[in-house]
């Protein structure tokens, strides 16, 4: 099986792009940031491309940007190919088959909540349940 599940930030904004035969994909880089190592002080990242086809795709180039956080599922490929320096690399790269969008339409470029404009509400005692008396029980 095959399948992947990242989560990182948009490091740009996506692209979306209509195939010769009318069919919709939207294209975006994810940095996964890595676990860091306690001698360690410089961050480290892995990108991933990602392709997302028709109504997903959309969605992604309507909602997402650059630096947003999301979290993609699907299968992942790799994709030789070679540098202007000639040497020869690797690009992975992700068929999106579910993508959550885990920044908030309101955040800042996906970076930090933005200041609420009213305070939260407070959520009843019960988190929504209601008490019942035990007489209102059929058994």
């Amino acid at each position: 099986m095959n399948k992947l599940t990242i989560i990182g930030n948009l490091t740009r904004d996506p692209e979306l792009r209509t195939t010769s035969s009318g069919i919709n994909v939207c294209t975006f880089t994810v940095a996964v940031n890595r676990r860091r190592s306690a001698n360690s002080n410089q961050p480290e990242a892995d990108f991933f491309r990602v392709s997302a086809w028709r109504q997903l795709g959309e969605n992604c180039q309507r909602y997402l940007a650059k630096g947003r956080k999301v979290a993609v599922v699907g299968p992942v490929s790799v994709q030789t190919y070679t540098g202007n320096d000639g040497t020869t690399r690797a690009s992975l790269e992700v068929t999106a088959d579910d993508v959550e969008f885990l920044s908030s339409r309101n955040e800042d470029a996906g970076y930090a909540p933005a200041a609420p404009s009213q305070p939260a509400p407070v959520a009843p005692a019960m988190n929504g349940f209601e008490e019942v008396d035990d007489e209102d029980l059929p058994f």
